[in-house]
């Protein structure tokens, strides 16, 4: 084994017991689970909150053999069968139903006890944990990859210790699988830069639809990442067809189930309608809250009980009144984008996600300490952009700030909030790093500079 391997496998190691710390000390209270009034059962782990509780259900519901379908369906109304559901992507909930297929039977089921009722919520935080870890161990490969080793092994233990990375990994979300999927991506694209071949090409596709199977906006990856890698040269054509036709066979599977059960076109998941009336709406345009998302039902945000039809034609009639509100206070759109994009990256009233963020899980300690940890990264991560574009290294640093560019737009559409971020942390910790090596680099070439060589002094001194 290499000295890289050996270091970048102490960081991996650490970032793991990081993260199982922070699950098994910051979401260790007991959950009580309730049907109504009565307490049904518990499980040994935190209470999931907001998406938590779809993932964590729904995960538990394809495990269950039962397919896509609304998780929590049958808690709402016994005996009913639930319909079709398309919430979010589709990929996070794969990766975690094997887990609760693997905790309802020996020897996790024993494990698990009788009292977990099949909710699965600590087995899957643990998971999560264990995929955070992978998630550093392929930072720190991107990082040797730019930069070498060192930029690699600090790359790695930026992504290891920083509170933004590892507070995803003790959420049932998609944050985390979505990093994976990105530096997978991210990995690929700058392998195929040294061969453009067609097969280099479609492998970066397929990733890249990976990561669109886990964050519906990363389907602009193959505009930021795979039409650029495929075009310099003759044979762009086969190129660029390879990588197109990668992504769409990844991707179609899932956008050919969506056509087939709803009534109306869905492609990669229902959730934009109300993604856009929750952030279409006076309370996130107008006042302290502008920027960010409200399901306040007084004022008109989304209704209670939501519009007729399935998913699929509630988020056409959420997207038609988000559009129609849009038009009505089309003067204050810039200011609106402004703040939206302003939240993600922490430029516009950052302290207000301390608050916002434990609606989501997040403990106020752990926000803030991310804000501490972030700025120091973040312009460290424009001095490593400076560094590569004065290196003539373009193409890859542009490659690795298309995360931050998808994000930026995902927002900007949507509304501000920091855990969209996710996707392009670990291209910030690349940055930084970069950044880091060669502030370090200088300081010893200052350093050895100042010691005179071996017999100067005495020569100097000596008489002609």
């Amino acid at each position: 084994m290499s000295r890289f391997a050996r270091a970048l496998l102490a960081i991996v190691l650490v970032a793991l017991g990081v993260r199982v710390a922070y699950v098994a000390l910051a979401k260790g209270e007991t959950c009580e689970i309730r049907v109504g009034d009565a307490v049904v059962g518990s499980h040994p782990s935190e209470c999931p909150v907001g998406d938590q509780l779809w993932y964590n259900a729904a995960a538990n519901t394809l495990a269950a053999g039962d397919g896509f379908v609304e998780p929590l369906w049958g808690v709402e109304r016994p005996g009913e069968a639930p319909p079709p559901a398309a919430d979010h992507p589709p990929l996070t909930v794969v990766v975690l139903a094997p887990v609760s297929w693997l905790a309802d039977r020996p020897p996790l089921g024993w494990l698990a006890g009788d009292d977990e009722v099949g909710a699965h919520v600590r087995e899957h935080r643990y998971a999560m944990a264990a995929l955070g870890a992978v998630l550093v161990a392929l930072v720190g490969l991107l990082g040797r990859r730019v930069g070498g080793d060192a930029v690699g092994l600090v790359a790695a233990g930026i992504a290891a210790v920083s509170p933004n990375v590892w507070v995803n990994d003790g959420l049932i979300m998609s944050e985390t699988v979505t990093g994976v999927a990105v530096v997978t991506t991210l990995l690929a694209a700058l392998h195929a830069t040294e061969r453009r071949t067609p097969r280099a090409i479609a492998v970066t596709g397929a990733l890249a639809g990976l990561a669109t199977l886990a964050r519906a906006e990363l389907a602009l990856l193959v505009a930021a990442v795979v039409v650029p890698l495929a075009w310099p040269g003759p044979g762009r054509a086969r190129r660029l067809g390879a990588g197109i036709a990668a992504w769409a066979l990844v991707v179609a599977p899932w956008v050919a189930y969506n056509l087939s059960r709803f009534e109306e076109p869905t492609f990669v998941s229902t959730n934009d309608g109300l993604a856009l009336a929750a952030s279409s709406c006076d309370p996130v345009w107008y006042g302290p809250g502008t920027g960010l998302t409200s399901y306040e039902v007084e004022a008109g945000c989304i209704d209670e009980p939501p519009p007729p039809g399935d998913q699929s034609e509630v988020s056409r009639a959420y997207r038609e009144r988000a559009l129609r509100y849009v038009r009505e206070h089309l003067g204050r759109a810039p200011a609106v984008v402004a703040a939206r994009v302003g939240r993600t990256w922490s430029l516009f009233r950052p302290l207000d996600m301390v608050a916002y963020n434990e609606g989501e899980g997040r403990e106020r300690w752990v926000t803030r300490l991310g804000l501490v940890a972030y700025y120091p990264t973040l312009v460290a991560a424009v001095a490593g952009a400076v560094l590569l574009w004065r290196r003539r290294r373009r193409f890859v640093l542009w490659v690795l700030c298309t995360p931050a560019l998808v994000v930026t737009v995902g927002s900007a559409l949507t509304y501000g909030q920091t855990r969209f971020r996710a996707a392009a942390e670990p291209s910030l910790a690349v940055l930084a790093a970069v950044a880091v090596v060669a502030a370090a680099g200088a300081l010893r070439r200052g350093r050895v500079a100042q010691v005179p060589p071996t017999g100067t002094a005495s020569a100097a001194g000596s008489p002609a």
